[in-house]
């Protein structure tokens, strides 16, 4: 699978990184490799987590709610 993956520097040195296809899906790194080596790995657990999430979705004996915190 291929992502595209955004990369800015960071103000306070090495590389923020965001992933448009997964919302919330952000990591950094000190430079820019570590960065992308972190992007990989972001990206792998958010599908994780995504699948995972999933089986709680189709598991009949579980009851899933939606709720809202206000903060």
């Amino acid at each position: 699978m291929k992502f595209n993956i955004i990369l800015t520097e960071a103000e306070e040195g090495g590389f923020n990184v965001t992933v448009p296809a997964l919302d919330g899906c952000f990591t950094e790194g000190d430079t820019e490799q570590e960065a992308i080596d972190n992007a990989k790995e972001a990206i792998h657990c958010y599908l994780e987590g995504l699948e995972k999430l999933n089986e709680i979705y189709s598991n009949p004996e579980v009851k899933v709610k939606e709720i809202e915190v206000i903060i």
